[in-house]
């Protein structure tokens, strides 16, 4: 893996970040069981860019330091009244989960690095859209993000012109906390030091216009779900959010999800599920059919905007395996193959 140095120009970089909000939208037509949605661009318009860099001659993948990361985090748990840390002793902080489970700080949650990665090929002159992976429990971004569930393999396999970031939540524990991303426009700022960083991985910050107003798809696994609805509905992003992807992951925020989808007819939503997911899925069916919203139950087509599909996950698949074994193999990769307009 490559290390990532973070020089002067990140500041720069940082500040042209910071000012950028442009969206991106996927415009084709909708579902078949969808509403039709007005007539749009034929194809998504390419972002504006100011650069003359060739498509890359290799992949670059870095665990980044970042300032913006979940964690540490020293705020509260929301809806709680009680600091995120509840426990001292001996000089250390510890977190209690909803379970009872005590964690402690300086084991897991003190880890701020992010999981960035540009496959080989990506153009900058071309139109992108940035991946943001909510890791779920007991994981790590090498061990588990990196090399078993091979995210960044998937992105680079699939030919989209895509990158990835992936922030490290709470290390290898089961909690599904969202630190800084509980907090409102918190993960905006976040997502402008990603550009820069990304900006610094690709070569120079002339870069940064790009990653900044990319259009962001979320995917989140299993307990990833708790900071991706977070983040969906409090992040700021705005009209840049285009998707949300769950892979095996709605335990919850059903609400928080359902209205999403409604309030933003333009973006995609793919909810795919096995047995632990799956009657909260039903629910979902029923809140979406109730405010008709239409959904499918299987994909045969690219995806477009406006799309909502609720998947089985398939036979003889497990929960561990479901980020590289779903309704098809290597799903992430599957779901980029099914943006048009965004090939490399």
């Amino acid at each position: 893996m490559k290390g990532a140095s973070r020089t002067g120009s990140t500041e720069k970089a940082l500040a042209i970040a910071a000012g950028l909000a442009a969206a991106l939208a996927f415009a084709t037509p909708s579902w078949s069981k969808t509403p039709p949605a007005p007539e749009r661009a034929a194809v998504p318009k390419p972002q504006p860019v100011q650069s003359r860099s060739a498509p890359l001659k290799q992949a670059r993948t870095a665990l980044v330091p970042f300032q913006t990361a979940p964690f540490p985090y020293r705020g509260a748990v929301p809806g709680s009244g009680r600091p995120f840390f509840d426990v001292s002793e001996n000089g250390r902080r510890g977190h209690t989960t909803p379970y009872g489970r005590l964690y402690w700080e300086d084991e897991t949650y003190s880890d701020n690095r992010v999981l960035l990665h540009i496959p080989k090929g990506f153009d900058v002159r071309r139109p992108s859209v940035m991946i943001v992976f909510f890791h779920g429990h007991g994981a790590t971004l090498e061990r588990d993000v990196l090399r078993r569930q091979r995210v960044a393999d998937q992105i680079s396999r699939s030919g989209a012109n895509a990158v990835l970031v992936a922030p490290q939540f709470a290390v290898d524990a089961a909690d599904s906390s969202a630190g800084r991303f509980w907090e409102p426009g918190a993960f905006g700022r976040f997502m402008g030091e990603a550009a820069a960083a990304l900006a610094e991985l690709h070569g120079g910050p002339k870069s940064v216009r790009t990653f900044a107003s990319a259009p962001v798809i979320f995917v989140a696994y299993s307990g990833g779900y708790l900071a991706a609805a977070s983040c969906a509905i409090n992040g700021g992003l705005n009209k840049r959010l285009r998707g949300v992807v769950l892979l095996d992951a709605l335990y919850g925020e059903l609400g928080k999800f359902a209205s999403w989808i409604e309030n933003d007819r333009s973006a995609f939503f793919v909810s795919a599920y096995l047995g632990s997911t799956r009657e909260k899925n039903s629910e979902l069916a029923e809140i979406l059919t109730a405010r008709d919203i239409g959904y499918a139950t299987e994909l045969d087509r690219p995806l477009h905007q406006g799309d909502v599909a609720l998947l089985s996950g398939g036979e003889n698949v497990t929960h561990r395996s479901f980020v590289t074994e779903a309704w098809v193999d290597n799903p992430i990769e599957d779901l980029l193959r099914r943006l048009p307009g965004y090939r490399r």
